[in-house]
């Protein structure tokens, strides 16, 4: 692990860990269905060309991203694998997806007439979305596919590759609604087998959706949360269908270390005041890094123990109950293992009452990434 940056706050991400958990899931695969890695928003905050090259050489066909901007980043990185784009792309930018072989997704037919208007020197591939139920973007009815098809047949410049829908409740305990998606979408599959004669790829599934029904994923499934080592939910973790390793660890220093007086208080609006003379470690993290102000309580390890933020949390630094007088430059840890401790990523997202997709993203470019076992 070489370190060049000069804070004493980074994230670490283990390549290894992104390594077993696609092994863990191409183990769960039928022959017939590839991986897609799915690295949109910086790879969920772990490194999208660093992540999306490890996912590459660990048997992953195809990448997938939420923006342009994005697969761009991967093409200027040298990355030549196929590349999905989920997002609505604007028209403007259909010439340069065609240029570097970026396929778009697509479930309008005025998105298709407007880029007709368009001289390609290359085909531009596109995947249709199809909305079985999230209500965010895709077509929805027999009518719209059909006049999106009939759109494509008369521009020679696209090529239709794919199509897919997105699963709204994959991951919950209740699977009435995920049947029901199912449904729409093969209905709507059906139509479009009949209609559209050239063969294309088919994906459904998210991580939930692959890891509970592995055999229902036609061609690829996408690979997300769970690449990364994090169950889509409680249920899907209970369930005990696959072993996943938490690539991301979070990890920092004491740069300071005071004792204060009982009744002194701590940072910003003395929420905090000491009970008894008490030591107080400082870390150079903040909410201006992600580590935001509701953390405040959260623990931290330190020496394998556990510690409680204290006071609130300020935009560059954190504050922290310690033990005992601990030297300068002591480890600590906020997410990941210490000393056969750990601080999972569940736990920062329940304390946060949200979900654990949400804690690595949430840690902006300020804290660098570190790599190990690359």
């Amino acid at each position: 692990m070489v370190q060049n940056f000069f804070r004493e706050t980074w994230a670490e991400i283990d390549l290894d860990a992104i390594g077993y958990n696609i092994e863990q899931m191409q183990q769960s695969l039928p022959d017939k269905s590839n991986i897609i890695a799915v690295v949109k928003a910086n790879a969920y905050g772990h490194g999208a060309v660093q992540i999306a090259k490890k996912a590459l050489q660990c048997g992953a066909k195809a990448l997938a991203v939420a923006l342009m901007e994005e697969a761009t980043e991967l093409r200027d990185a040298g990355i030549a694998a196929p590349i999905l784009v989920f997002g609505r792309v604007s028209p403007k930018a259909a010439l340069l997806a065609a240029e570097n072989d970026i396929t778009v997704t697509t479930f309008q037919k005025e998105w298709i007439q407007e880029v007709s208007n368009y001289t390609f020197s290359k085909k531009l591939k596109v995947n249709i979305e199809i909305d079985t139920g999230m209500a965010r973007v895709g077509l929805r009815r027999e009518e719209e596919l059909i006049q999106l098809l009939e759109t494509i047949r008369e521009n020679p410049n696209i090529q239709l590759t794919g199509v897919y829908t997105h699963f709204a409740t994959a991951d919950e305990e209740n699977l009435n609604y995920f049947h029901e998606q199912q449904e729409r979408f093969e209905r709507l599959l059906n139509i479009f087998n009949r209609l559209w004669k050239r063969p294309v790829s088919i994906h459904i599934g998210n991580s939930a959706a692959s890891i509970r029904f592995p055999n229902k994923m036609y061609h690829y499934i996408r690979y997300g949360i769970a690449m990364y080592g994090m169950y889509p939910s409680k249920t899907v973790k209970q369930e005990k269908s696959i072993s996943l390793k938490q690539a991301f660890s979070l990890r920092s220093q004491l740069i300071h270390v005071k004792q204060i007086e009982a009744g002194e208080s701590i940072s910003y609006g003395a929420t905090y005041k000491a009970k008894r003379n008490e030591w107080i470690g400082t870390i150079p993290i903040g909410y201006g890094d992600g580590w935001i102000r509701k953390l405040q309580g959260a623990e931290v390890l330190v020496g394998g123990k556990r510690m409680p933020i204290v006071g609130r949390v300020c935009m560059d630094q954190t504050m922290i109950l310690l033990d005992k007088k601990y030297p300068i430059g002591t480890p600590v840890t906020l997410i990941g293992e210490q000393n056969g401790a750990s601080i999972k990523m569940d736990e920062i997202a329940d304390y946060l009452g949200t979900i654990n997709y949400e804690i690595p993203c949430m840690i902006n470019q300020r804290v660098p990434r570190v790599y190990i076992n690359e």
